[in-house]
Parts: C-alpha cells; sequence; structure tokens
C-alpha cells in the first residue's frame, strides 16, 4: 500500500494536479509511520478524511492502507455515498469461537487435542464433537479468570486455583486469535451473565397475584422493544440491499463502458472508477453481512429468553397441577370422613330417622358444588390430572374412621453394629469333620435382613411410579421408569453386608398402604436355584412383578452377581406394559483390601404397548477413565427408533433428563471409526435424587430410611414372615454366636424338610425314581407358576388370597419353617 500510493503520487505530480491532492497524498504516505495518529481519530475524523480521499482520487489507496492495519471495519450506514468507519478489534464473528486446542492433562499423556467452546462466557471442552451433545469435560467463567500467555503458542487461563487450562495452539496465529476471542469473551461476560440472571428470574419466579399485572406490563413492554428492535434491523437490512442494488448496478455500466472503450489516455481513469465501484459494492457487501449476523444474533438471544419463558410456564403448570391434585385429595377425603361422621351419629340417634336422609341431601348438595368446581376448571383441562371422582376403588372400600387413624410411627435406629472381628481360625475349627453342603456361613457376612426385604427395598423411590402413573405421555412415562430402575441400585453403593438366604416358603409383606398408597408381597419359590417372586399393587394405578434368580460367579479378586429374571411394571390407566432386566453387581476385593461394589451392564426397557424403548448403559468402573464414577446414560426413543430424551447421571446421586431437540451423526474421534450420534437438548431437568442417609447410618449397616424398618416387629404377618425369622432377629440385637447356632439349626431343619418331602413325592409318584432322587415338589402358597405372555418366560405370578388372610387372621396353610 506504501509502494502504490508513492508511485501514484509521483504520476499525479507529474500531471500537474492540484497541490491539495499532493498534500494529501503525502499525508497519507506518511501516516503509514504513524499508525497510533489513526487509532486516535475519532469517528467524525476519519469519515472526514474517507470522503476527503474520495474526491481527491486516493479513496482506494486509503482503503487498502485501512485494511493493512487490521485495525478498522467498514460498515455502511446510509444510502447515499458517505460511511462511516467504525474502530473494533478483529475477533470471531458471533458470540461463539470453536476449535481444536491442545490441553495438558498429565505427565504421562502430556498434551492432548480437545474440541474447546466459547461461549455467553463460558470456555468449555470436549474431547470429541460427539460429545457436545450430552458430555462436557471441563467449563471455565471467564468473568472471574486470569489469562496469561507463556511463549508463542502456549496460554493459560485460570481462576483463582479451583480450575487452571494449560492450552497449546497449533500456531503463533492460531493462539492470537484465540486470546483476542477470550479477552473479549471475559470483558462480555459479566454482562451477559446479568442479563442471563435477570431474564430468568423474570420468568421463573413466581410474583404475588397483586404483582400480576406489573409483571405482565413489563413482558409485553420488553416484547415491543424487541420487535421495535427488530424491525429496525430489518430497515437495516432493506437500505443495504438497496445499496447493494445501486452500486452494482453502477459497477456494470462501468464494465460496459470499459468494454466499448478504445485504449486511449482515458483507459486508466476508467479503471479506477472500476475499482473503485468494485471496492464500494464489496464494503456495501460487507455491511450487508454484518447487519444479517446482527440480526440472527439478536434473534437467537430472544429466541432463547422465550424459551426460557416458556420452559417456566412448563414448571409452574406442572406445579399448578400437583397442588390442583393434591387439594382434590384432601377435599375428597374431607367428604368422606364428613360422611362417616354424619352416619355415625345417625344410627346413634334412635330419635328420629329423619337425620340420615337430611345428612345424606347435605352429601349430595356438596357433590353438586364439587362437580360444578370441576366444571369450571375444566376450561382449562391442562391444569387437572386426576379428576375427582377417579379416586382408586381400593381406596373408596376403606371407611372413613379407617381414614382417620394416624399413621403408625416408624422406627428410625437399629442397635449398633458389634465391633467383631472375623476369625479365620473360629470358622475353619467349626468346618472339621463336616460336609461341604453342610458348612455355614457365618452372620459376620451378613446385615439383618432377608433377600426378601432387600428385593422389597426397590420401591424406595415408588414415587417415581406414582409420577410415571399420572404422565399423559407415553415417552416421558418411560423417563420415569427408567429412573426408578436405576435408583433401586442407589441403596448399594456403601452395602457391602450379604442379605440372609430366604428359606423355603418364607414370604415378607410391606404394607405401606396408609403411608405409601401400596402393597408389596415377595415369596421364596425355589431353593434350588434361590428365585424369590414379588409383587407390588399400587392404588395410585400401577403394578410391579418380578421373580429375580440370582446367579453368582468368584473370579478370584471380586465376585460377580448377575440377577436373572424380568421386571413388569404395568400401568392401568392407560395399559402400558414395561419390562426390563437388572445389571450385574460386582464386589471387589473379596480377598484382600476393603470391599466395594459396582453395577455394571446394559438395560433395555420396552414399553410393550406403543413400542418404546430406553436403552441404559451401566458404564463399569474404570481407573483410568476419565468419565464420572458410576456413570450412567440412556436415550428414551419412539417405536421408529427417533431419539425424544436423554437420560444421564449416576446411579448412587441423581438422574436427568433433556429432551432432544435435534440430532445428527458427528464424532470424527470416535472410537475404532464410528460415528456417534450428537443430541442437541433443551436444558437438562432433574428426574430423581437419593435420599440422604440417615444419621450414624456407618453404625446401622448403612441402611436407609426404608431399610431401618424393614425389620421391625409387626402384628398380624404370616408365620413365615422374615421378621419372624429367629437368627435374623439375633443378630439385629448383636448377638451373633446365638445368632450362627440359629442359623445352623435353621438350615438343618430346611434340608430335613426336603428329604422329607422328596420321599414323600417318590412315594407318590412311580415316575419319580426314573426322573431322579432329587425330585422337589414344593408348591409355592402365594404365587402360581404359569407362562407370562409377553416375554414368554414360565414365572410365578400372585394368585391372591394373601391380604384376605391377613384380614381374617387365618394362616392354616402356611407352614412351620421357624
Amino acid at each position: 500500500c506504501h509502494h502504490r500510493i508513492k508511485t501514484n503520487l509521483s504520476q499525479n505530480t507529474g500531471k500537474n494536479k492540484k497541490g491539495f491532492q499532493c498534500v494529501f497524498g503525502v499525508i497519507i504516505l506518511y501516516s503509514c509511520r504513524f499508525v497510533n495518529i489513526f487509532l486516535s481519530f475519532s469517528v467524525f475524523s476519519l469519515s472526514i478524511l474517507c470522503f476527503w480521499s474520495y474526491l481527491c482520487g486516493y479513496y482506494t489507496y486509503f482503503v487498502h492502507l485501512l485494511q493493512g492495519l487490521h485495525k478498522i471495519r467498514l460498515r455502511a450506514c446510509c444510502p447515499c455515498h458517505s460511511y462511516i468507519y467504525m474502530y473494533t478489534p478483529t475477533t470471531p464473528a458471533g458470540d461463539t469461537y470453536k476449535g481444536w486446542v491442545f490441553k495438558w492433562t498429565n505427565y504421562i499423556k502430556g498434551y492432548q487435542r480437545r474440541w474447546f467452546v466459547l461461549s455467553n462466557g463460558l470456555l468449555s471442552y470436549y474431547r470429541t464433537q460427539a460429545e457436545m451433545g450430552h458430555t462436557c469435560r471441563g467449563t471455565i467463567n471467564l468473568a472471574t479468570a486470569t489469562i496469561t500467555v507463556d511463549d508463542a503458542c502456549n496460554f493459560v487461563i485460570s481462576n483463582g486455583g479451583a480450575q487452571t487450562y494449560h492450552l497449546k495452539a497449533s500456531c503463533e496465529v492460531e493462539r492470537q486469535r484465540w486470546i483476542t476471542a477470550l479477552e473479549l469473551a471475559k470483558a462480555k461476560a459479566a454482562n451477559m451473565q446479568a442479563e442471563s440472571d435477570d431474564s430468568g428470574d423474570d420468568f421463573s419466579s413466581s410474583s404475588p397475584p397483586a404483582a400480576h399485572g406489573q409483571s405482565g406490563a413489563a413482558q409485553n413492554s420488553e416484547v415491543q422493544s424487541a420487535l421495535r428492535t427488530l424491525g429496525s434491523k430489518v430497515e437495516d437490512l432493506t437500505t443495504c440491499n438497496d445499496l447493494i442494488s445501486k452500486h452494482g448496478s453502477a459497477l456494470q455500466r462501468s464494465l460496459t463502458e470499459l468494454d466499448s472503450l478504445r485504449l486511449t489516455g482515458e483507459a486508466g481513469d476508467k479503471i479506477r472508477q472500476v475499482t473503485e465501484r468494485a471496492t464500494l459494492f464489496r464494503i456495501t457487501s460487507n455491511a450487508m453481512i454484518n447487519a444479517c449476523r446482527d440480526f440472527l444474533a439478536l434473534a437467537q438471544a430472544h429466541s432463547k429468553r422465550w424459551q426460557k419463558a416458556l420452559q417456566a410456564e412448563r414448571e409452574q403448570r406442572v406445579r399448578l397441577e400437583e397442588t390442583l391434585e393434591q387439594l382434590a385429595k384432601q377435599h375428597n377425603h374431607l367428604e368422606r370422613a364428613f360422611r362417616g361422621a354424619a352416619q355415625a351419629n345417625a344410627s346413634a340417634d334412635s330419635k328420629s330417622e329423619l337425620q340420615p336422609t337430611q345428612w345424606k341431601g347435605e352429601a349430595s348438595d356438596e357433590d353438586e358444588d364439587d362437580n360444578e368446581f370441576f366444571d369450571a376448571m375444566e376450561e382449562n383441562p391442562e391444569f387437572i390430572t386426576v379428576p375427582l371422582n377417579e379416586e382408586p376403588l381400593a381406596m373408596s372400600q376403606e371407611s372413613p374412621s379407617q381414614e382417620l387413624v394416624p399413621l403408625k410411627k416408624r422406627r428410625t435406629r437399629i442397635p449398633d453394629k458389634p465391633n467383631y472381628s472375623l476369625n479365620l481360625w473360629s470358622i475353619m475349627k467349626n468346618c472339621i469333620g463336616k460336609e461341604l453342603s453342610k458348612i455355614p456361613m457365618p452372620v459376620n457376612f451378613n446385615e439383618p435382613i432377608s433377600m426378601l426385604q432387600r428385593l422389597s427395598e426397590d420401591l424406595e423411590y415408588h414415587e417415581l411410579l406414582d409420577k410415571a402413573a399420572k404422565c399423559h405421555s407415553s415417552l416421558e412415562q418411560m423417563c420415569y421408569v427408567a429412573a426408578f430402575s436405576v435408583s433401586s441400585y442407589s441403596t448399594t453403593v456403601h452395602r457391602t453386608g450379604k442379605p440372609f438366604n430366604p428359606l423355603l416358603g418364607e414370604t415378607y409383606e410391606l404394607d405401606r398402604r396408609r403411608e405409601s398408597g401400596y402393597r408389596s408381597l415377595c415369596e421364596q419359590v425355589s431353593h434350588h436355584p434361590p428365585a424369590a417372586a414379588h409383587h407390588v399393587i399400587s392404588d395410585r394405578g400401577w403394578t410391579l412383578r418380578q421373580e429375580i434368580t440370582v446367579a453368582s460367579k468368584f473370579r478370584g479378586k471380586y465376585l460377580s452377581i448377575m440377577p436373572l429374571g424380568t421386571i413388569h411394571a404395568i400401568f392401568g390407566k392407560n395399559n402400558h406394559h414395561y419390562t426390563w432386566k437388572k445389571v450385574t453387581t460386582t464386589v471387589h476385593n473379596i480377598i484382600v483390601g476393603k470391599l466395594w461394589i459396582d453395577q455394571s451392564g446394559e438395560i433395555d426397557i420396552v414399553n410393550h404397548t406403543t413400542g418404546d424403548r430406553c436403552h441404559l448403559k451401566f458404564a463399569p468402573y474404570s481407573y483410568f477413565s476419565r468419565d464420572v464414577a458410576r456413570k450412567v446414560t440412556g436415550v428414551v426413543m419412539d417405536k421408529d427408533g427417533k431419539a425424544h430424551y436423554v437420560l444421564s447421571g449416576t446411579w448412587d446421586e441423581k438422574m436427568e433428563l433433556s429432551r432432544v431437540m435435534q440430532s445428527s451423526r458427528g464424532g470424527e474421534n470416535g472410537t475404532e471409526g464410528k460415528q456417534k450420534t450428537v443430541y442437541q437438548t433443551l436444558k437438562a431437568r432433574e428426574v430423581w435424587r437419593r435420599n440422604p442417609l440417615p444419621d450414624g447410618a456407618e453404625t446401622m449397616y448403612f441402611f436407609t430410611a426404608l431399610a431401618l424398618t424393614l425389620n421391625e416387629s409387626e402384628d398380624g404377618v404370616a408365620p413365615t414372615d422374615s421378621r419372624r425369622r429367629p437368627d435374623q432377629r439375633l443378630m439385629e440385637d448383636g448377638r451373633w454366636e446365638e445368632a450362627n447356632t440359629e442359623k445352623q439349626r435353621l438350615e438343618e431343619k430346611q434340608r430335613s424338610v426336603r428329604r422329607e418331602r422328596e420321599r414323600e413325592a417318590a412315594s407318590q409318584d412311580s415316575f419319580s425314581s426314573l426322573v431322579g432322587a432329587h425330585h422337589d415338589s414344593h408348591q409355592a402358597i402365594w404365587f402360581e407358576r404359569c407362562e407370562d405372555r409377553i416375554t414368554g418366560e414360565h414365572i410365578h405370578i400372585y394368585k391372591g388370597g394373601y391380604w384376605e388372610a391377613k384380614d381374617r387372621g387365618s394362616w392354616e396353610g402356611c407352614p412351620d419353617i421357624f
């Protein structure tokens, strides 16, 4: 640029140009050596110089000079040939900057290539581009961060010690681009965070009823302001479009004249004119692009704000639904209590028979009022989930007087675990001279609950199934079912003790109908192989059943426990039937070290009614993995394989769901060349979180609040209930030596009963001897074996009669197993 100005200046001097043109040329020539003079000019001064250079014929060279400085961005501002030049540093277009940067990991691997994304004042990084939709490896807020440069390619980002990123760019130019983008994002981070917090607070916080009008007016004025701003941007686009058309036409005319011109002395002027026209056209095109970019950025910003508003409205609607449902149930309970009290007073008063009729008439009047109330609310049906008349049949059969009985206070503590050291010699000396099958496992390895009670502990988070029963969408219902399947493992994270093996015919009931609306029954239906049948029915519209057989393999350092069997969840409202299986549980450090438990494998949850599926993956623990420990990920898909929700979390802490807006194939660094699916999702929403353990849980076998009540004594249970098992009760009381003795007695009694049962079966059936001497003719009491119509498996299904027998207090069919 310096050379071209000097050459043209000498030519213009030879042609006796006007003096002020030469002077201006000299100014431009020497201004190349004093860049700071131009940078200190105001926008108005630069505009005057630009217009002056255009009149003198040095406009093109002036533009080259400014572009060579890399400090000026030209932008059209009006249709008449006047332009304003604004001073801004060169930064990446838009508020997002992405690219590959090498990040220091450790002294073994050194620098590793990572995909970094700079957006909204936050710098995040991923292993690959495919992880952008679901897994972020780390994020640092630039508002409080410091950025330092080490050398030509290295730079460091730190937020005060908690997070420090040592980064290295591929070249010095690339490092400078990142530094420029980071500094600009750091300057904007505080304002962006303030705007984000303000918008979130405006839409998510609930205002008092008196302030609804002011809040609506504020939101309306904000929308109007956004519309006016968008309108002005559209006018800018229209203006730029007119400029492009005008300059394009002028350029076309100049080119036509150039084609028809002879090569004379005027050729230089025409060529210069064409060059100026092309420069103007290019500048206007750049202005058009900048205006389009600003328009798009503004539209995206308001789109995010409106999206937050919509999400806040949805959450508020859900809260209103839950509140209205609770009010409806409370109203129903009060109404039935009122009727019961009226009928009791009427039966006690024998003077007149008019009172029952009068009470009945008043109750019917209240029914009419209630119906009128819900009819009025039907104008907004999205705020009503359960009508008042849709009460479960079992609840309606109970009398009001029973509902008003106070709930039983459950225990919150059990005796502390004794600090007994495990003496291997004391165990081995009891095994001398005994058959291998008769060697008992001491209670030192156990916890004071049976396998049936541990199976019932899956209902710790039954409220997930309650929420699933209320869902209108089968896909959202699938998310709650998936969260329930994961939550059953949260109670095992610290539970290294082995539950008692149930005796054949042993049962366990968990009646939480008054507190939580469900009843659970388990029975040990087989001993070789050990199998337990489980059936749960809830008044809130769901049924859960399963038959679990446990297979185990000892692999030296660890023990793998593989539950076999299918879990069924049925929702009566829409007849959705879900099935899934459990993953493998691994107990590590069996021989040496501290015991710890891990869950690994995959779960496929299938809705056999709609065809929806959910694939959950439990990542096994690895010392060299950078993933979060105990990580669980999953995708909810419809019958066509389209993803709708993404689940993520850990099986010992929480699970979150995110709605999928768009999915695409990506991930250039996928393992073995396989492409991974990238999901673009909305903000994650927590669907389940583990309840905190009770105080002093470490001295009570790390039992949860529900587990502490499982072995609590109750009246009226079956004589085969696990609560009545003596060795288990002795262990809970801390009398472990007596528990070991009682455990041996019970196991020997079970063996003798099995041998007697085999002899009876062999004597009654002449073909039993041909089949084998170990034929077991045991029949379950409360379950019957049949073929499942969904899976085709032969399983035990509850045949009924247990709760009726408990109401009668009749247990004639129960064997004496204790």
